[in-house]
């Protein structure tokens, strides 16, 4: 235990002194991006990204669902806030002060992901960032982003980056779907319209006809089948009976007492980033336009 609380000062002392040089290591790290292709929240943004990375690092934690859950429960009380990645510019914005669903996941994954490679600066967090955030992990216009939750998985998967786990659950099951929910509903969207942005949604929908993929009922969920498998720190997302829609929610899986499943999410009814108060099972149970789930973590 000496040994382990000496460790972690010592890595934290590295990191204060690497931080504060003007030789930091994050000048070393390919930017996919420069300052003025990003939109930050505030100017503290920065310090709180780097400040919170470096309390990972000092943690010791290597396991990436276990970083995930070291992250989530550090940004719980977060306040939640929707769209916030939209501009009049389509820019990688960096906010930890304010989330939804899918930007807590997001933010979850790059801190988690720099931990991992053994780096704290900011501009790591952010490269991690726009490569889970846009297609092939290059951020251009709008269209580049990766809207529908089946899109990011399968872009994220083929890339490395997480792998979905849900067809290894022996209770799983498959739907068949047409995603194209923002084209149906061009009207909800400023930045569809644009004509040429349109089109290039729309042709990404194309992929999307009658798209299978896999889910837990949610009938399910407190089975031994999801149980085996299922781990705290792994990302779920809601699968919708939404028409053109695939999953409408995103969250962090948290183990209560009992060994069941608990959403830790951004909560939009809540109003901030909190742990729910009863299982994920009661929880979709509840709302007759949830059906089920997609579960996924970080490959590593």
């Amino acid at each position: 235990m000496r040994k382990s609380k000496i460790l972690r000062l010592w890595l934290v002392l590295i990191v204060a002194s690497c931080c504060s040089s003007t030789g930091s290591i994050a000048t070393t790290v390919a930017q996919a991006t420069t300052i003025d292709q990003m939109r930050f929240h505030c100017a503290n943004d920065t310090m709180k990204i780097n400040a919170l990375l470096m309390d990972g690092l000092a943690s010791g934690l290597t396991d990436a669902n276990e970083l995930v859950c070291f992250y989530a429960h550090k940004l719980e009380g977060t306040p939640y806030v929707a769209h916030t990645l939209e501009g009049d510019k389509e820019k990688l914005t960096i906010n930890i002060d304010e989330l939804d669903c899918t930007t807590f996941v997001e933010t979850l994954y790059a801190l988690a992901r720099t931990t991992m490679n053994g780096r704290y600066s900011w501009r790591d967090y952010a490269n991690h960032l726009e490569d889970l955030r846009y297609r092939h992990g290059e951020m251009g216009d709008y269209s580049s982003r990766l809207h529908y939750i089946s899109d990011w998985i399968i872009d994220n998967s083929n890339r490395g980056n997480i792998e979905d786990v849900t067809s290894d659950i022996a209770c799983c099951r498959y739907k068949i779907k047409t995603i194209n929910f923002m084209s149906s509903h061009r009207d909800s969207y400023t930045s569809l319209a644009n004509d040429s942005i349109f089109e290039r949604i729309k042709n990404f929908e194309i992929g999307y006809r009658n798209h299978r993929f896999p889910y837990i009922k949610k009938e399910q969920l407190s089975s031994k089948d999801v149980k085996k498998i299922v781990k705290r720190g792994d990302f779920v997302g809601l699968v919708t009976k939404i028409e053109g829609l695939d999953i409408s929610h995103l969250g962090v899986i948290e183990i209560d007492e009992k060994g069941e499943l608990v959403l830790l999410d951004a909560s939009s009814i809540g109003g901030k980033v909190m742990l729910e108060k009863v299982t994920l099972k009661a929880q979709l149970m509840k709302n007759s336009k949830n059906e089920g789930v997609r579960i996924f973590r970080i490959k590593e």
